[in-house]
């Protein structure tokens, strides 16, 4: 059992990087994830073997491609989003957990609860843009966001599995800009005629 803090450390970045993936795309990581499974023998938590069986990749390879392809319709992409607000947030929690293996219990569970909440929010952040998208083009620019989301997403899986460690320079990027945006809003609020 490798249980070592590196190993449990790359898991949890791989299942960040799958949770973040699902609040674009809820199938895809999952397929992955099942993929993975069989043919790279990423190691799973017990009670998800199923993802890595013939019915589940069917399933869910149709369900990814299913998904693509109508979140490049207009309208049809906005159904699909009110829809996905329940199913990412799932797929999310389901795949992190899934790489979670060697975490004891209770905390994969907590974590990949977690981490399905966090691609609710990118979810949320996604649907929203899409919304002002429509507003502002009518639809026509979302087909462009789709792929672009499709994009991340792929390059989210990939990195999941080829380069975990990137999650962790992502994130200390995303905390440095987060802390300097909060830096230049309290000195604006502090100077407002600068």
């Amino acid at each position: 059992m490798h249980t070592d803090p590196y190993s449990l450390a790359l898991a949890l970045l791989a299942g960040i990087a799958l949770a973040a993936a699902c609040g674009l795309r809820a199938f895809l990581p999952l397929l992955a994830l099942g993929l993975a499974a069989r043919f790279l023998r990423i190691e799973l938590q017990p009670s998800l073997a199923w993802v890595a069986g013939d019915v589940a990749l069917v399933t869910l390879g149709a369900a990814t491609v299913l998904e693509i392809a109508g979140d490049k319709v207009p309208v049809l992409d906005h159904v699909l989003d009110v829809a996905a607000t329940l199913v990412r947030p799932v797929t999310a929690t389901v795949a992190a957990y899934g790489l979670l293996v060697h975490w004891p219990t209770p905390w994969a569970q907590i974590l990949a609860v977690l981490l399905g909440g966090s691609a609710l929010a990118l979810h949320a952040a996604k649907a929203k843009t899409r919304v002002g998208s429509t507003v502002v083009s009518g639809g026509a620019a979302n087909p462009v966001l789709s792929v672009i989301e499709d994009v991340v997403s792929f390059a989210l899986v990939a990195v999941a599995f080829l380069a975990p460690l990137l999650v962790a320079l992502v994130l200390v990027f995303a905390f440095w800009l987060f802390t300097r945006a909060g830096r230049a809003r309290r000195a604006r609020r502090e100077n407002p005629a600068t």
